[in-house]
């Protein structure tokens, strides 16, 4: 018997990844949590029957997601928020860093923490950094109360549906606004702009963060399991600007290897193409 694990991307799209073995499954509190291992890709984390990772791709989604700001930002980073990323992926690329002193790891789930520690070990490497303060709350609710606290927020959510619903309001973008510091960044996973319904959540996420920022910009990855394969992300500031603050020789001269990010992609990523351009222009104006 062959086992197949399937995500529709739209009502007559799909991926379809032929499954060796399932090692685990778990209704939790919250969300069905399931590891299965392939060929193609490894091993891969679903929620709710959602791809969130596979070993294969995973470094693409986490590098942008943390070495985009860092390489912007530099050594003012001191104090990092996440929420969501219980897998542990952008904590892993964030303890590269050593003039970051302390990581708050805000997630719900705490079930997916440990599933992730037992399964997915290279992408849960870090979480037991002593700088990593792992919380298990609500990331809406937790936000709230935080004010002038963090240079960076990363904000790895799950999809804009289910437990990671509220991460993709504009009360919840106000509120981390409110938390980071004068010279902070928010940078959020903002879904693919191809399928219509993915290119609606993202035209909704972009308009509730232009209400919050003064600046605000998205660029993009090419990630192969996620739909379409062309993902966003959001870069938001007070007036932090990506491409005109990038300190390219400072970052270089870390000497970080990554597989993906570079910082001559770094510039290249936040110039769109013109269809996304056109999405986002509809919400701006």
């Amino acid at each position: 018997m062959q086992l197949t694990f399937t995500e529709m991307h739209a009502p007559t799209v799909g991926l379809a990844i032929q499954v060796d073995r399932q090692l685990y499954t778990e209704q939790s509190d919250f969300q069905r949590i399931d590891v299965f291992e392939c060929e193609e890709f490894g091993r891969f984390l679903t929620l709710d029957g959602y791809m969130m990772l596979t070993e294969r791709d995973e470094f693409i989604y986490h590098e942008m997601m943390v070495h985009v700001p860092l390489a912007v930002l530099g050594e003012t980073v001191r104090k990092v928020l996440v929420i969501g990323g219980g897998d542990g992926g952008c904590v892993r690329e964030l303890c590269r860093y050593p003039h970051i002193e302390h990581i708050d790891l805000v997630e719900i789930d705490e079930r997916v923490v440990a599933v992730c520690r037992e399964y997915l070990p290279t992408v849960a490497c870090s979480l037991d950094d002593p700088r990593v303060h792992i919380l298990y709350q609500d990331g809406l609710k937790y936000i709230r109360r935080i004010e002038d606290e963090y240079d960076l927020i990363i904000i790895d959510s799950t999809d804009p549906f289910g437990p990671g619903e509220g991460l993709f309001t504009m009360e919840f973008y106000g509120n981390c606004y409110k938390a980071l510091r004068a010279h902070g960044v928010l940078v959020n996973q903002h879904e693919s702009p191809f399928y219509k319904g993915d290119a609606l959540a993202c035209q909704r996420a972009h308009r509730n963060i232009v209400h919050s920022f003064e600046l605000s910009r998205l660029f993009q990855a090419h990630i192969p399991t996620y739909p379409s394969g062309h993902w966003l992300f959001g870069f938001s500031s007070r007036g932090v600007h990506p491409v005109r603050d990038l300190k390219a020789d400072d970052w270089n001269a870390r000497g970080i290897e990554t597989r993906y990010y570079n910082t001559n992609l770094h510039n290249g990523a936040f110039y769109l193409p013109n269809y996304v351009q056109r999405l986002l222009e509809k919400v701006e104006e």
